[in-house]
């Protein structure tokens, strides 16, 4: 099931990829932005609590929908790229095995039942 779920967050990296080759962007901004949501982790900075809420809030597909439906609607350029940099980093972080946070700790994960084995 590990390699499986890896896999299928594999796909939708490489989908985001194509997605972005269809918008009229040079191609260097795709690295460049890939670690922007990175920059939630900040949160960290002041307690667990918040580090964690400010993490899932830009690690949240619900959310990268939300921008992606604004920028298609508006038609919005931008918006769409930065729908497709949520996705597609999303997408990098769960392939690599980095879910969202739970309160307690930065390395407890939702993804632990899924991807990290039993001992």
């Amino acid at each position: 099931m590990r390699t499986f779920l890896k896999l299928e967050e594999a796909t939708l990296f490489i989908l985001c990829i194509y997605f972005f080759s269809v918008l009229n962007f040079h191609w260097w901004w795709f690295p460049a932005l890939l670690l922007v949501p990175d920059i939630s982790m900040i949160g960290y900075a002041i307690n667990t609590k918040i580090g964690a809420f400010s993490y899932n809030l830009v690690h949240n597909r619900g959310v990268a929908s939300l921008v992606a439906i604004y920028g298609l609607a508006s038609g919005s350029e931008n918006w769409e790229l930065a729908a497709i940099i949520l996705f597609a980093h999303i997408s990098m972080d769960r392939a690599l095995g980095f879910g969202l946070k739970y309160n307690d700790s930065f390395n407890k994960t939702h993804l632990d039942v899924f991807i990290k084995p039993k001992k």
